[in-house]
């Protein structure tokens, strides 16, 4: 599984860059099916202090999974993401088992 951390107009730093991965590591249960994760973290405003994470997760043989959500902090927005994502994804594992 790959982990993409990728900052739009905001510069990644490392402890960015380390919570972000250590957070997706909770993804790791879905490693069956996951090929991929991308963190994309931005700033909403140039005066405001408000920031936005999109993660997308790329699913074998299935659209891929997205969460967003924005906030003031950063490594909050990226705890918040994860869950929704974590969500989904066990989510979809229920519907693969219930299909077996």
């Amino acid at each position: 599984m790959r982990i993409n951390v990728v900052g739009r107009q905001f510069e990644i730093t490392d402890p960015i860059r380390l919570h972000a991965e250590k957070k997706a590591e909770k993804l790791d249960t879905y490693s069956s099916f996951v090929q991929q994760i991308d963190f994309r973290i931005w700033k909403e405003s140039p005066t405001k202090e408000q920031y936005a994470v999109e993660l997308t997760v790329d699913v074998e043989r299935h659209e891929d999974f997205i969460a967003k959500a924005e906030g003031s902090d950063v490594y909050d927005i990226i705890d918040e993401v994860v869950t929704k994502a974590d969500r989904q994804l066990h989510d979809h594992r229920e519907k693969l088992k219930a299909v077996r």
